[in-house]
């Protein structure tokens, strides 16, 4: 005698399962943004208690710390918005190009950004912060475009393993290029070499003020797509049998991408390997589906950024090391590890 068994009931707990372990994730990611914001706000050349914390939090500046706490309110924020903005870019770059290894630093986006900008400031004295973001997506625009056509020559078209040769050989082009034309002008390199290394020291609300609505459109348009980039993950004819525009999907999500990234290095500079082991390690916690994977990427990416930054300014005072190389040597073990586990043939 066998015993009756409910199909759609046993059919629903794998879908429960997923979603108790995404809502864990989004609560767990919560907290750790009010512990990261905490930790950014106390600790620093000075630390600070916790109670000046919160005062300062509040808008209070009456004390000494209280004023120390408050100033670094703008460096936790900035590291919020290019933590968030670079994992969502990297996030979305891997689903349109089905490539585990995609990022923004490998794949030399933010090198075109870097490059517009210098030459920019170098050669048509730009000043203007709302002139420099555009320039910056237009530079991250063209590298992108420039990358994905070279991969996409000769048999196979854009394979995995063709794009990111092709990244890397154009981000140590456009890198040299940049000292290239750095090197003549002492005035600009002292003015923009710290923002080459990439940190979010420099925070202004003004400059974030003028950023976050391009950042909040390339995130939007990101997250609009989002159904279409699972449906890209099942391959070019699936995804257009399923009634899916593929051209007009990979277009204008890759356009959401490159606002984010161009932006995000204007801001800070280029700050690499966010938008590859963030965007990795939240789909092997929340699954692929991306209306999840975006929006948790970007909290686990302004957790990791804030959290570096901290780091940073912690471990060897009274100085300080940017964030820009901070996440190299977290992301560079990473990366190594993501190689040799992952066969990186596609997503």
């Amino acid at each position: 005698m066998s015993l009756a068994t409910n199909p759609s009931a046993s059919a629903l707990r794998p879908a429960d399962a997923r979603f108790k372990r995404k809502s864990l994730f989004l609560i767990v990611s919560i907290l750790l943004l009010v512990l990261a914001t905490v930790c950014s706000l106390k600790f620093g050349v000075r630390s600070i208690n916790t109670a000046d914390v919160l005062q300062a939090f509040l808008g209070h500046a009456d004390t000494t710390d209280q004023a120390a706490a408050f100033k670094r309110i703008p460096r936790t924020v900035l590291g919020f918005l290019i933590g968030a903005a670079l994992s969502v870019a990297g996030t979305t770059m891997q689903a349109v190009t089905r490539n585990p290894l995609a990022d923004p630093g490998i794949f030399g986006v933010l090198s075109g950004a870097s490059l517009a900008v210098v030459i920019g400031i170098s050669f048509f004295s730009l000043s203007n912060a709302v002139s420099t973001m555009a320039v910056a997506v237009l530079g991250s625009a063209l590298a992108a475009a420039f990358i994905y056509a070279v991969g996409s020559l000769g048999r196979g078209g854009a394979t995995p393993l063709k794009l990111a040769l092709a990244g890397a050989a154009t981000t140590a082009a456009l890198s040299s290029l940049v000292s290239a034309v750095l090197l003549p002008r002492i005035d600009v390199m002292d003015k923009f070499r710290f923002w080459q290394i990439g940190g979010v020291g420099g925070a202004e609300w003004d400059r974030m003020a003028m950023a976050t609505p391009f950042l909040l459109l390339g995130f939007g348009m990101c997250l609009f797509f989002a159904p279409g980039l699972n449906a890209l993950a099942l391959g070019d004819d699936v995804a257009t049998s399923l009634g899916e525009n593929v051209l007009r999907t990979r277009i204008l999500s890759s356009l959401g991408a490159v606002i984010l990234c161009g932006v995000a290095t204007a801001l800070a500079g280029p700050i690499a390997f966010v938008g590859l082991v963030v965007p990795h390690i939240t789909r092997m916690i929340v699954g692929t589906d991306h209306r999840w994977l975006i929006p948790c990427s970007a909290l686990a990416g302004a957790i990791l950024i804030v959290f570096a930054d901290t780091f940073g300014r912690v471990i060897t005072r009274p100085s300080e090391i940017a964030v820009g190389i901070i996440m190299p040597i977290i992301g560079a073990p990473l990366f190594i590890w993501i190689i040799r586990r992952q066969k990186t043939r596609e997503l």
